[in-house]
């Protein structure tokens, strides 16, 4: 174990020793059980005298925090030691960080875990990843230094030829940027194109961190209502100069954007000379009807900036995702990207791109689908028997959504894990329903997951079935 001990002037350098180890044990830094260093390493590296440390051990040794072995060395005692606290210091956070909610805990499993954007691990082939990964770490594999901000050259060109083909994008590699998932995506958007003051619109109901990321920015952030066809455009009001919109399946709602409503955000883009943000972030798991061609690729002003992740269609750890933005943009983002975080993880982006170049992610999204699919039809055919949820169409995607009737309410129970619809709201009213993901729930699981949901809801109405 390297143990840190500084020393100052020509005093008692035992109790210097003795004092910072202590201290390193109190908070710590020193775990029960840890090898503390020979006596006369520790000297020769601090040049004082072996008897000064061995002063210092001794003494440590007597009060309890460190246990001599013969012929094994010194160790942290054994008996658990209560760590100190850090102190909590007067530096405060801007104001408006102090008004941010706490960021969020990793939720413990449940076995009806109904929570939504969780993809599946069991059909993630991790098998082939790990070979694929292990290849690119290789020593001759690694380029020495650091690599282009906008990212590994054959993601970027494996990236554009996928959703030129999956999405009927329009991009060459030099138009895509990687980046940690949609979330960085979007930071980087913000902060290019994010004025101070700016006034930025999003879904209402809609997606929390990118609504909190654009505050964080500075944008004055304002909800526009969302109905069936869509975010409606006629309600975004005078000022707006960025727009975040989920036209593929609407988070959460659902439902797509018509062809109408996206026609007519564009025109109002251009009118104003904003920018509209497309996340288009688990468009692949689709299910029936045609899928309506993007925003990006319909856009003849260069004003949408499309965003995608890899974080539903794989795994959220890889931590993969990427932006297309107009060539006005390009130097702008990637200048961002490399004072943010230079580039992400070299070797994984390169498995990544062998992943899609060998066919590999389009197999996986086919598999995948039928699996989700199943799942999306066995849910919306349980909540279609009861009259209390009210499922709202949709045909894509990782959950659904089911609005509640009226005076229906949720109380939690034992096992369940369901979000509740009116934690997307932002403004008045809150819309009252249930958002149920299926990438976490086992197929046989979700009957009884579902029958312990009906359970939950609290009313009178009748149920015509129980399924």
């Amino acid at each position: 174990m390297e143990v840190h001990v500084t020393l100052t002037g020509r005093g008692d350098l035992a109790a210097q020793v003795y004092r910072q180890l202590l201290e390193a044990v109190l908070d710590g830094r020193l775990r029960s059980g840890e090898r503390l260093p020979p006596t006369r390493e520790l000297a020769r590296r601090l040049e004082i005298s072996r008897n000064t440390v061995a002063v210092a051990y001794d003494r440590l040794v007597a009060d309890g925090f460190l246990v001599g072995r013969a012929g094994a060395g010194t160790f942290v005692a054994a008996e658990p030691v209560r760590g100190r606290a850090a102190p909590r210091g007067v530096v405060l956070p801007r104001a408006l960080w102090r008004s941010m909610p706490p960021a969020a805990t990793p939720m413990s499993p449940a076995r009806y875990d109904f929570r939504a954007g969780v993809p599946d691990p069991r059909l993630f082939p991790m098998e082939t990843w790990r070979r694929l990964v292990a290849r690119e770490l290789r020593v001759s594999a690694i380029t020495p230094g650091y690599g282009d901000p906008a990212g590994h050259e054959g993601l970027r060109e494996a990236i554009s030829r996928h959703i030129g083909v999956s999405r009927s994008v329009r991009a060459g590699a030099e138009d895509v940027l990687i980046t940690n998932g949609a979330q960085q995506a979007l930071d980087l958007v913000g902060r290019v194109l994010i004025e101070p003051g700016a006034c930025v619109a999003v879904e209402e109901p809609g997606y929390p961190p990118a609504r909190l990321l654009f505050r964080s920015l500075g944008a004055r952030v304002v909800g526009v209502p969302v109905d069936d066809e869509g975010i409606d455009v006629s309600a975004i009001p005078n000022g707006v100069r960025l727009v975040y919109v989920t036209p593929s399946h609407q988070f959460p709602l659902g439902t797509p954007m018509s062809l109408a409503r996206r026609t007519a955000l564009l025109a109002w883009a251009e009118r104003r000379r904003a920018v509209v943000v497309e996340d288009d972030y688990d468009s692949e798991f689709r299910f029936g009807d045609r899928p309506l061609e993007p925003l990006q690729s319909l856009d003849r002003a260069g004003r949408v900036v499309y965003v995608g992740s890899f974080s539903k269609t794989l795994l959220p750890a890889l931590r993969l995702g990427f932006l297309v933005a107009p060539a006005s943009l390009a130097a702008a983002l990637r200048a961002a990207k490399q004072l943010t975080d230079w580039h992400g993880s070299l070797p994984t982006q390169a498995a990544l791109a062998r992943f899609i170049d060998e066919g590999l992610l389009a197999r996986h999204i086919r598999k995948a689908t039928r699996e989700y699919a199943a799942r999306h039809a066995l849910i919306s055919a349980a909540l279609e028997r009861d009259e209390r949820l009210r499922p709202v169409p949709s045909v894509a995607g990782l959950h659904l959504c089911a609005r509640l009737s009226p005076g229906v309410s949720v109380r939690p129970a034992p096992g369940l894990a369901v979000e509740r619809l009116d934690a997307y709201c932002a403004e008045p009213p809150a819309l009252s329903g249930l958002v149920l993901g299926y990438g976490a729930i086992r197929q046989p699981d979700i009957p009884t997951g579902l029958r312990l949901l009906r359970t939950s809801l609290q009313d009178q109405a009748p149920l015509r079935d129980q399924g």
